[in-house]
């Protein structure tokens, strides 16, 4: 589930559903704009995703600490030397 088998594809884990998540930050978002950009950028993939499958990824990028949550909008987390 985290990372793809041979039972799950690429496009299907957490990690590489977080990894775009993470690419689309490029600014402070809602869940709300994140959500609806997550479905753009996979509508030109022609991928069906769920917002369970958005979700578990924003907490699995919570937990390794690659986002973080400020004046209830998500950012990418700078990472510190």
């Amino acid at each position: 589930m985290i990372l793809p088998t041979k039972h799950l594809p690429t496009e299907r884990s957490l990690i590489a559903i977080g990894a775009d998540i993470v690419g689309l930050l490029d600014e402070p978002k809602s869940v709300s704009k994140l959500w609806l950009d997550f479905q753009k950028l996979n509508e030109q993939r022609n991928l069906r995703l769920t917002f369970d499958w958005f979700t578990l990824a924003i907490a699995m990028l919570y937990a390794i600490d690659a986002v973080e949550q400020s004046d209830h909008r998500l950012l990418r987390r700078e990472v510190t030397q």
